[in-house]
């Protein structure tokens, strides 16, 4: 074969063999770069289902109204509020005449998101002598009562009405729940798979025993004489049973 030829030949069969080497790399680096995006997705997807989604509940903003003074804790008369604990807080008969509270004489507790209208605040008599309450005073079967919501001792107001109650409808604010949550809290009913928030809403305040496992909490309910203990798993009511009665 004239050697024209075969440098012809070998130039070509280089060419060929380059090219494929190109290609090669190209495939192999592309299936290395899938299987890096395969296993990238597989761990992404693996981290979902490890991390639980965010709680909507977070994301609620509260108003408050935070009260200063009398004048300011007086915009408590102008819109309903909601009760946020209930079964926690006492209220009392009001003698207008006096501005007292008959303290020694509970009317009644307030109740569970219960929505109240109050009439006046007011600077009442207490009993420390060295301070007075501010007062919310309201109606019930036409006979008005009262509950404190602050102090006043030496010119300075300590006012707490905004851990207290809500200033806008709980309804409103986590409308996210669904029907049957908020059937069960409007029957002041627990049922599994409710958060302690709902609970809240529905049975009123929780006393929290000791846990040394953060996934794993349970909580005891007066609700209102009839108490309940509740065991939550990952913030979620797992198992629901009588309590022990009051005086029993």
């Amino acid at each position: 074969m004239p050697s024209g030829k075969r440098k012809s030949m070998t130039a070509e069969l280089k060419t060929k063999i380059q090219l494929f080497l190109v290609i090669a790399i190209a495939v192999s680096g592309a299936r290395a770069g899938y299987v890096i995006y395969q296993r990238h997705a597989e761990k992404v997807e693996e981290s979902k289902k490890k991390t639980p989604p965010l709680n909507p509940d977070y994301y609620v903003v509260v108003k408050k109204l935070y009260p200063h003074d009398l004048e300011s804790a007086g915009e408590l008369t102008r819109q309903p509020v909601w009760v946020k604990e209930g079964y926690r807080f006492s209220y009392y008969p009001y003698d207008r005449a006096s501005h007292r509270l008959d303290m020694s004489h509970p009317a009644g507790m307030l109740l569970p998101i219960e929505k109240m209208q109050f009439k006046d605040v007011v600077v009442a008599p207490s009993p420390a002598a060295h301070e007075k309450m501010l007062v919310a005073v309201f109606e019930r079967d036409n006979k008005p009562y009262g509950l404190q919501i602050g102090t006043l001792a030496n010119g300075n107001y300590q006012i707490y009405s905004d851990e207290l109650f809500f200033v806008q409808d709980p309804h409103e604010l986590y409308k996210h729940w669904p029907p049957e949550v908020w059937n069960a809290i409007e029957q002041r009913q627990m049922k599994v798979g409710m958060n302690e928030m709902q609970a809240d809403f529905a049975i009123g305040m929780g006393i929290p025993d000791r846990s040394s496992d953060p996934a794993l909490k349970t909580v005891t309910y007066p609700n209102g004489g009839k108490p309940l203990v509740i065991t939550y798993r990952d913030g979620r009511a797992a198992e629901i049973k009588p309590g022990q009665p009051p005086n029993s």
